[in-house]
């Protein structure tokens, strides 16, 4: 008990009472409880409550277990927090290639805003579905120049400004692709607009991921041209390359003859794989391109002035002006822009699944679905030259294996070639396909020689309207890249639509043909029909090629819709 001096001196009031009760001598496993009570001031007696002293918090005397205590725990322990930063992290680039900017990028948006970054293109087919040409020869790129001097054709020099050269080659020999009769659907095959000149004029081009050069149709005068799209190029005479520039002996240095250091100027010749060819003379020429983020930017490039065109070519050329060369060459279009430091040389296109909406091609790797992509190496290629390769180990039609000619350490090579409207396959793969084909005779399937549409078309007891009246009775195409033990394969998988076509008689057709007279018969050639429903990324700065199904309506990152012509 107090004494009565000390009932007048101010103690602290209670306010909270603590209970511990301990466990059962018999189970101490149980543990302590703790039950904490709040006491309420007394009503008819308000004090302000003292500060509260400095007591040392109730701590349990009962030892704890950590995680890592147990080994299990631990390793368990340590996967999960392993787990979790390998998501963040594939979260996090899945943010920057969709976006174009990273999280530590965020506080520098106004200026990543003013940054080019890429350029989106809107694509179109050449023909509609179904629109038929007169003609016995399909378009395939995989252009090359020609060698000067040796057998020429002389062609007059003219006194009003024009360009051409006093001499040039004629067409070597080349592989010639017929079809039987004279009909083909012409449903391949897409081209895009660009601004060219100053002030600047909009050409629509084929895009070519096979062809080095980017050259339109000129009036220098023009000897042998297509009516085009629109009125023929035709630059100022200041912009008329000189042979002393680098570029023309990278364009001339391949060729037999050789760099021609004595000309005036720089002229060249394309050969294309289906016979055709063009000739004329380099230009230096502005070039205005818009950014996803509406930036505009002004770049001067190498652009042919193409004043004679020989073979089919000239029927393409009858609703476009020229060809977009998209190659790894150092000559094309998306490596001059790299050089610049305008892009990163990057490309790819996007076809739709139909051969009616077209689709998109982009220049920069900012839009690029990096962790979505299935990517396989990029390869050099003495035959391929500057084409698109890659290593395919394996083919199969539905469980079928299709035999390759063997090229390189027992795998065969596939060229990705936007220029050519079909895919070609090597004389093994073809022959083993067409065989394996003769099983849908069972569904009610049979071949109409009378249909020269394609070399091998069937009809079927009701008229076929689309593919997916069809596509239920043929397997899908599987193209197997990597097997080796410590890789892990990757797969492209053609689906019916992106090797067969309808033909005007309602017969189905084998958009896959026999390719053994094209780069000596050991690439397979992939073409526009079977690269319809992906999107197609050749990443010319980490040396890959890449690719994802997709709808192709709109890349997500540009600001506004892809516009119609």
């Amino acid at each position: 008990m107090a004494s009565g001096d000390d009932d007048n001196e101010d103690h602290p009031q209670l306010t909270s009472i603590v209970i511990i009760t301990l466990p059962p001598a018999d189970n101490p496993s149980l543990g302590k409880t703790i039950t904490a009570f709040t006491l309420s001031n007394p009503p008819n007696h308000p004090q302000p409550p003292p500060p509260p002293p400095s007591v040392r918090p109730i701590q349990s005397t009962r030892t704890r277990e950590t995680l890592f205590t147990h080994p299990i725990l631990t390793l368990v322990g340590i996967f999960l927090v392993g787990l979790l930063t390998f998501c963040s992290l594939q979260s996090s680039q899945s943010l920057v290639s969709l976006g174009g900017s990273s999280s530590t990028e965020v506080e520098e948006n106004d200026e990543e805003d003013k940054k080019v970054n890429a350029f989106v293109f809107p694509l179109y087919p050449k023909l509609g579905y179904g629109e038929m040409f007169k003609m016995r020869d399909m378009e395939v790129k995989l252009g090359k120049f020609l060698m000067f001097g040796g057998k020429s054709a002389v062609l007059p020099v003219v006194d009003d400004g024009g360009l051409m050269a006093g001499k040039v080659a004629a067409a070597g020999n080349s592989a010639v692709l017929p079809v039987n009769g004279d009909e083909l659907i012409r449903d391949g095959l897409y081209y895009t607009q660009i601004h060219v000149g100053n002030p600047p004029r909009p050409y629509f081009l084929g895009i070519d991921t096979g062809s080095d050069l980017t050259w339109i149709q000129c009036d220098a005068p023009c000897t042998s041209c297509a009516k085009g799209a629109h009125p023929y190029y035709k630059p100022a005479r200041g912009n008329i390359l000189s042979s002393q520039d680098s570029f023309c002996f990278d364009v001339q240095q391949n060729t037999k003859s050789g760099y021609c250091e004595s000309c005036s100027q720089c002229d060249y010749e394309i050969e294309y794989a289906d016979h055709s060819s063009s000739l004329g003379v380099l230009s230096k020429d502005d070039l205005r391109l818009v950014a996803i983020n509406d930036t505009t930017v002004n770049s001067k490039v190498i652009i042919g002035c193409a004043y004679d065109q020989q073979g089919i070519l000239l029927n393409s050329l009858a609703k476009t002006d020229g060809i977009l060369g998209l190659s790894r060459a150092k000559v094309s279009l998306p490596s001059q822009l790299a050089k610049q430091g305008i892009i990163d040389n990057v490309i790819g296109h996007c076809l739709t699944s139909d051969s009616v909406s077209g689709g998109y091609m982009f220049l920069g790797g900012d839009i690029v679905p990096q962790a979505k992509m299935s990517w396989v190496p990029m390869l050099s290629d003495a035959h391929a030259s500057m084409n698109y390769v890659a290593e395919v180990s394996r083919v199969t039609y539905g469980s079928k294996q299709l035999g390759l000619d063997r090229y390189n350490k027992g795998n065969g090579r596939i060229v990705f070639d936007s220029g050519s409207s079909y895919t070609y396959f090597t004389r093994q793969a073809y022959s083993d396909l067409v065989s394996t084909l003769k099983d849908v005779s069972r569904d009610g399937f049979v071949q109409d020689a009378s249909d020269t549409t394609l070399p091998i078309c069937w009809k079927s007891k009701t008229p076929i309207r689309s593919i997916k009246d069809v596509e239920k009775f043929f397997k899908p195409l599987t193209f197997q890249f990597g097997r080796k033990w410590w890789t892990i394969s990757t797969y492209l998988r053609i689906l019916a639509e992106g090797y067969l076509i309808i033909s005007n008689k309602g017969n189905v057709c084998l958009g896959i043909l026999d390719g053994s007279d094209l780069l000596d018969g050991s690439h397979i050639i992939f073409g526009d029909i079977s690269m319809r429903g992906n999107l197609i990324v050749y990443d010319n700065v980490r040396h890959k090629i890449g690719w994802m199904r997709s709808e192709c309506d709109n890349p997500k990152q540009s600001n506004n819709h892809l516009p119609s012509l």
